[in-house]
């Protein structure tokens, strides 16, 4: 598998693989309608190219026999600390299990530590089973927060962290 960083130019593969992957992921927990929100609103190729552009955030993707299985947004030095922000991890559902997200993850890992940054933090949706996943791979719940996004909606999450060694 290859992990390479996006360009602005990569965007849409984002946007593509994030469309296909929501459905499944978030289906049972979210109404369509809000389903359909949260995906023009988080990744509208315009409100991509700001989280990269002035956010600061790095894409990166993965890839098998030139298919793209999952993504992930990271932040170094998120608000100015020595902490990684993930943002966004997905990996198509026909991947999940089989290491995909755990080698991105890996990745944002190492990338942290090479910038001197000791600890990783994201938000997962309090309902979302990938909870289970960033357990297993040494992230611990650390707070409950709930962030309005507009149109009435909340998400519903938990910040975890994992202190890098």
């Amino acid at each position: 598998m290859k992990i390479t960083e996006v360009t602005k130019e990569g965007l849409h593969i984002i946007q593509d693989l994030a469309y296909r992957i929501w459905p499944s992921t978030y289906g049972a927990i979210l109404s369509k309608v809000q389903l359909d929100y949260m995906l023009n609103m988080f990744y509208d190729i315009h409100f991509l190219e700001i989280q990269m552009l002035q956010k600061n955030q790095t894409f990166l993707l993965i890839e098998e026999n030139q298919e793209y299985l999952g993504f992930c947004a990271y932040e170094l030095n998120h608000e100015n600390s020595e902490n990684t922000k993930l943002h966004k991890l997905y990996v198509l559902p026909k991947t999940q299990g089989k290491g995909v997200g755990k080698l991105l993850l890996q990745e944002v890992e190492k990338i942290a530590l090479q910038n001197n940054n000791n600890t990783v933090l994201l938000n997962v949706n309090r309902f979302n089973k990938a909870q289970e996943f960033y357990k297993y791979l040494g992230y611990q719940t650390i707070e409950t927060v709930n962030i309005e996004i507009g149109n009435g909606y909340l998400m519903e999450d938990y910040v975890m962290k994992k202190v890098l060694k």
